[in-house]
């Protein structure tokens, strides 16, 4: 019998390294993402408040509604464009759009919408069936989503400094950060209540 191929998981995060990167640029990004960091915060309050009317009407109706749906992604998206650009990945300093839709980036974040969630797994899985996954989480990214911090971070450090020298970002640690990324976000959309799919213990796609 031929087993089906696996369905892929409604979390969807991206990155392309740019071929041709700034040795020094990467050490004041802190300062160039200062104006996307400040929206941000403003916007990630409103996520917490959306999750939280979400998680009403998909206890009493089974869905989330789509407008709440949509700017939550739309926030996710932006926040990693700026961590791409910035201290989660370094990957591009391609400047980030301010901007919550799609848009022409090195760094794309896409979650399928889920037309019917469980009533009885939104009341669990934020917080007692997400607990692994921020055991470990804890320890490589310092969290979830654009926080940075943990192993993440110091990896992002090491390939900054042999940019510095050598011109080069070393694909080796690129593609160890950018799986801790997708890890990330994957248990913040599950966190978050946009899918039931329960995230893998993976780094790869």
């Amino acid at each position: 019998m031929v087993e089906p191929p696996p369905v892929a998981y409604p979390v969807s995060l991206k990155g392309d390294l740019s071929p041709t990167l700034s040795r020094w640029l990467w050490l004041v990004k802190w300062l160039l993402a200062l104006p996307h960091l400040v929206v941000l915060l403003f916007l990630w309050v409103a996520f917490l408040l959306f999750t939280a009317l979400a998680f009403f009407a998909i206890l009493f109706t089974g869905k989330y509604p789509r407008g709440l749906f949509d700017f939550n992604v739309g926030v996710l998206r932006w926040g990693w464009r700026v961590g791409f650009y910035s201290y989660q990945a370094l990957g591009t300093d391609h400047y980030p759009p301010f901007s919550l839709q799609p848009a022409e980036h090195p760094a794309t974040l896409n979650i399928a919408y889920p037309e019917r969630l469980s009533r009885g797994l939104v009341l669990v899985k934020w917080w007692l069936l997400a607990i692994p996954h921020y055991l470990v989480l804890a320890v490589l990214q310092g969290g979830l989503g654009p926080r940075s911090g943990g192993i993440n971070f110091i990896l992002v450090l090491i390939g900054g400094v042999v940019l510095l020298f050598t011109g080069r970002y070393p694909k080796e640690v690129f593609a160890l950060s950018m799986g801790i990324d997708r890890w990330s976000y994957r248990v913040a959309a599950y966190a978050s209540l946009m899918t039931d799919r329960y995230p893998p213990f993976s780094l790869g796609e």
